[in-house]
């Protein structure tokens, strides 16, 4: 049985994953959290922020930067 596409790259990534990833600070990160700009799930006492919402929060800033 071959896995399929995709299943080697992460689909929750840690807090500090997020922030090597988006280039931020950890309290960045959790700002944008708090605001609700960047989207995470808890497991356990774990925060993880999903791989579709790195990707949403990016399409986000471009966004923002194309409208100034």
């Amino acid at each position: 049985m071959t896995p399929s596409p995709g299943l080697d790259t992460p689909r929750l990534y840690r807090v500090s994953d997020a922030m090597r990833l988006l280039s931020m600070s950890r309290t960045v990160i959790y700002e944008q959290i708090r605001a609700g700009r960047l989207r995470s799930v808890t497991q356990g006492r774990t925060r993880l922020i999903p791989a579709s919402a790195i990707s949403d929060y990016i399409a986000l800033l471009e966004k923002e930067a194309r409208a100034s």
